[in-house]
């Protein structure tokens, strides 16, 4: 499990309220597993979110009472990822250091391999079908959740969940 650690905020540096401290604590991991679906850096990906911090830390009152601050959090990764990529500042892959007691060389690389393609494949759906099978299949978020996330209604959600599915299948099948 990825540590975020390395970019706690400081609440002097950025004026970030305790409740954003506690927020940070508490999605900081999945926000960088997030952004790691979209680069292949951990560091970026890390930096993204630590971004997306210090942007909610200046717009906290742009959040509607009763509103999401961790859906507001979402979206700003996912548009910090995009923009990281529209700039073509795509980033070395990571490459994870050997694990004692790993597999086989060959399991590894079969087991690296079939991520990769699922990987391949959701970068190739269309953005509203790779963000919703993301924040649904990789951080377990809700329609509703996910809806507030991307600003869109749980139908629409549901339509894009379902097209996006049977893409994936599609895609990967035809890989095999």
């Amino acid at each position: 499990m990825e540590t975020v650690a390395e970019f706690v905020l400081d609440p002097i540096d950025v004026g970030a309220a305790p409740d954003v401290m506690a927020l940070f604590a508490r999605e900081g991991a999945s926000l960088t597993r997030l952004a790691r679906f979209y680069l292949d850096d951990r560091t970026a990906a890390e930096d993204l979110v630590q971004e997306a911090f210090i942007r909610l830390s200046r717009s906290a009152s742009r959040i509607r009472k009763g509103g999401s601050a961790a859906a507001y959090l979402r979206s700003i990764v996912i548009n910090l990822a995009r923009d990281h990529n529209r700039r073509g500042l795509v980033s070395l892959r990571h490459r994870p250091s050997a694990v004692p007691d790993s597999p086989s060389a060959e399991e590894d690389a079969s087991a690296r391999a079939e991520r990769q393609a699922v990987i391949d494949a959701l970068r190739t759906l269309p953005r509203r079908q790779r963000d919703c099978v993301t924040l649904r299949y990789y951080l377990d978020l809700s329609i509703p959740d996910i809806a507030e996330t991307l600003g869109l209604s749980a139908n629409t959600v549901k339509t894009h969940l379902q097209r996006g599915l049977a893409s994936l299948a599609q895609t990967l099948e035809a890989n095999r």
